[in-house]
C-alpha cells in the first residue's frame, strides 16, 4: 500500500506539459479514429427529423447560413447533415446567407455534399441566391417579394433564367426553411417575420450557448425542433444514418472530458494521501 501511496505522489508531481500531452492525444485520437460511442437523439433532434421526414416529395426547403469560421465547429456539421438529409429524399434546396461569412459555408457544404456527394445539378437541383445586406429587412423583402431583393443568384445568373426559381417569388412559396444559426440575425429573424406570418414550417440548428433563447419557441411549436450544438449535430447524423464531424467531435469531447475527470480524481486522492501522511509525522 506504502509502494502506491508513493508512487501516487510522485505522480502528483509529474511536469504540466505531459498533461497537456495527454489532453490533446484524448482530443485528437477520437477525430482520426472515430470510437462510434453510443448517441441517442433528444426529442428536439428527433422533431428536427421528423419534420424534414413528413415533407412531401420534391418540397422546395430555404436554408439559411447564419454563422461563420468561429462557430463552424458547432454548426456545420449540421448543415451538412441537413443537405444530405434534404438530397436524400429528393427535395429542392434553396440558399441564402443572412451573414456574409454564411456564403462561404454555404458554398463549402454544398460542394461537399451536392457536387461531390450527390453529383446534383445546379440551378435544377440547388441555387445558391447569396447575401444581402440588411439583417432581418432582408428577410421581410423575401417575404414580399424574392425577385426583388434578389435578380441574379451567387453566380450572377438572372432569377429569371433558373429553372428552380420557377414560381417561387416568395416565401410562402417554400414548404420549409430550416436555420442554421450563430446569433443575429437568425433563427428568432426568421420565425418573427417569416415562419409566423406565413405559416410555413420551420427548423433551426443553433450554437448551443443560443438553446435556451429559442427552446420556449420549439416548446410553443414556433420551431419545428432545433439541433443544439455539436451535441444536436451527432444525434442528427445518428438519426440519417450518417456519421460525421458532429459524431467524431462528440468522441473526442467526450474521451476527454473522461480524462479531466480521471485527473480530477488522481489529484483529490494524492491530496487525501499527503494530508493523512502529514498527519502521521
Amino acid at each position: 500500500m506504502d509502494k502506491i501511496s508513493d508512487f501516487i505522489l510522485r505522480a502528483e508531481k509529474i511536469d504540466r506539459r505531459w498533461i497537456f500531452l495527454i489532453i490533446g492525444l484524448a482530443v485528437l485520437l477520437p477525430l482520426f479514429f472515430p470510437l462510434g460511442l453510443p448517441i441517442r437523439a433528444t426529442i428536439a433532434t428527433q422533431k428536427v427529423y421528423d419534420a424534414i421526414e413528413a415533407l412531401e416529395d420534391n418540397s422546395k426547403v430555404l436554408v439559411s447560413f447564419e454563422y461563420g469560421p468561429s462557430t463552424k465547429p458547432e454548426i456545420h456539421p449540421m448543415a451538412i447533415g441537413l443537405l444530405k438529409h434534404l438530397f436524400t429524399n429528393g427535395h429542392k434546396v434553396y440558399v441564402t446567407c443572412l451573414w456574409p461569412d454564411g456564403l462561404f459555408m454555404a458554398d463549402e457544404a454544398l460542394t461537399e455534399v451536392a457536387e461531390e456527394e450527390f453529383n446534383l445539378t445546379y440551378g435544377e437541383d440547388y441555387v445558391i441566391l447569396g447575401f444581402r445586406p440588411g439583417n432581418e429587412a432582408v428577410v421581410k423583402g423575401m417575404v414580399s417579394n424574392i425577385r426583388k431583393l434578389f435578380t441574379t443568384d451567387v453566380r450572377g445568373t438572372l432569377v429569371d433564367d433558373i429553372p428552380l426559381m420557377k414560381n417561387i417569388n416568395k416565401v410562402a412559396d417554400f414548404d420549409f426553411i430550416f436555420s442554421a444559426s450563430a446569433g443575429y440575425p437568425g433563427t428568432i429573424e426568421w420565425v418573427q417575420y417569416a415562419s409566423d406570418p406565413t405559416g410555413v414550417p420551420l427548423s433551426t440548428g443553433t450554437t448551443s450557448i443560443m438553446v435556451n433563447d429559442i427552446m420556449p419557441m420549439v416548446n410553443s411549436g414556433q420551431v419545428q425542433g432545433i439541433l443544439a450544438g455539436m451535441p444536436g449535430a451527432a444525434e442528427y447524423e445518428a438519426l440519417i444514418g450518417s456519421p460525421g464531424i458532429g459524431t467524431s467531435g462528440m468522441d473526442a469531447q467526450s474521451i476527454a472530458h473522461l480524462v479531466i475527470v480521471l485527473f480530477i480524481i488522481f489529484g483529490n486522492i494524492a491530496y487525501f494521501i499527503e494530508v493523512q501522511r502529514s498527519k502521521k509525522y
